[in-house]
């Protein structure tokens, strides 16, 4: 595709920032490519997708979407008039647009765009994630390419695919641009200490949240703490933790920053951490990878597949993470190993150095590679 061609892609996809961000890294690379572009992003109405659109200026229209469910749910009825309605409204919005590709990132709200679509244009759906997920599976039928994020993923795809590429997650960029003196004036907080990160992802996790109000403040004493314990609309911790901080002595509280979500900031802040504390997401395993970041990791119970456990286990087995189960993640357990971790070093940079060995920093332009081939393929 030459820089005067203007790719038209229709991005679908959302519900948790795992589905998102990818799509933000894809956009910053045709940017960083200076490829021309008009872009549509279909999402759903209550995911952290709009706002996230709306801050890289892309176009942003919701549509009505059902969860596809392997257990008995009373939601499931009414989804099944959801999805339907989000099927004819993807159409509608595909059709107006004309795009020249699709690029589904999952999520139950890719799946009405990318199976409407896929009669318009070209579709890539992309697996995060080390277990193939029920969206993506429905997708399979009508992908043209199936990008994954890991190799024993790619194993999986191939019984469900002919066309699977290798393509690693997509990682912004500019998270590995932080600057660390802008990093500790933002926070307020000093070089003499160690930086532990502790998030539960853009909804936040309030089993992770409950843990950390537990060792506070005696953590203070050997670490500085950034927390980001997600929104009002998905818990009430960020009150109870804000208001717990008041009570600490003034130079303790000064190394605690809690935080409902953390935006512009997040590239600053990863330059000076030293210990993420959080679940394991997609998105969060491949960030750990591509910044080369050591980790402790306590995946969410009960997700499909046990991705969670798996993406874990695959930061573990490379030396850049301690995994811990949640049942086993008790206050006394995790404290012990925070301080280890911290008082360690030298182990800090071993295992920051295996994180960053198993990661896949050309995952954007691979991606990339594989939208312009398909956007091209017809004209």
């Amino acid at each position: 595709m030459t820089q005067r061609q203007t790719i038209r892609l229709v991005i679908a996809g959302g519900g948790t920032g795992g589905h998102v961000l990818p799509a933000v890294a894809v956009i910053e690379e045709l940017r960083k490519r200076e490829i021309n572009m008009d872009v549509l992003w279909i999402g759903s109405h209550g995911g952290v997708e709009r706002s996230i659109a709306e801050a890289q200026q892309i176009p942003f229209v919701a549509i009505q979407t059902g969860k596809l469910r392997r257990y008995a749910s009373l939601k499931t009825v009414s989804d099944a008039f959801r999805i339907p309605i989000g099927v004819a409204q993807a159409w509608r919005h595909v059709r107006a647009f004309k795009p020249d590709v699709i690029y589904s990132t999952g999520g139950a709200v890719s799946v009405p765009t990318a199976l409407s679509g896929s009669r318009t244009a070209p579709v890539l759906t992309h697996e995060q994630t080390a277990q193939i997920g029920l969206s993506n599976r429905a997708l399979a039928r009508v992908a043209s390419t199936f990008a994954v994020g890991f190799e024993d993923t790619a194993l999986l795809a191939r019984e469900i695919h002919n066309n699977v590429v290798l393509t690693g997650n997509p990682v912004r960029s500019s998270l590995a641009v932080g600057v660390r003196d802008a990093g500790f004036a933002s926070f307020g907080l000093s070089p003499d200490l160690p930086v532990i990160f502790a998030t539960g992802g853009a909804r936040g996790a309030s089993p992770l949240n409950q843990r950390i109000e537990m060792l506070l403040p005696e953590l203070l004493e050997v670490a500085q703490v950034v927390h980001q314990v997600g929104p009002a609309s998905a818990n009430g911790d960020l009150a109870r933790m804000s208001s717990l901080k008041r009570t600490f002595p003034a130079d303790l509280a000064d190394r605690y920053v809690v935080r409902d979500f953390i935006t512009t900031e997040l590239a600053d802040l990863y330059a000076i951490t030293d210990l993420v504390i959080g679940r394991a997401g997609a998105g969060t395993i491949s960030e750990l990878a591509y910044l080369g970041l050591p980790s402790i990791l306590i995946p969410l119970p009960g997700t499909w597949g046990d991705e969670q456990r798996k993406n874990a286990r695959v930061l573990e087995m490379a030396g850049g993470a301690v995994y811990l189960e949640q049942s086993e993640a008790t206050p006394e357990r995790l404290d012990t190993t925070i301080r280890d971790l911290v008082m360690a070093p030298e182990r800090l940079r071993e295992m920051a150095s295996r994180s960053k060995s198993i990661a896949r920093p050309d995952a954007s332009s691979r991606l990339v590679d594989e939208l312009l081939m398909l956007a091209n393929r017809d004209r």
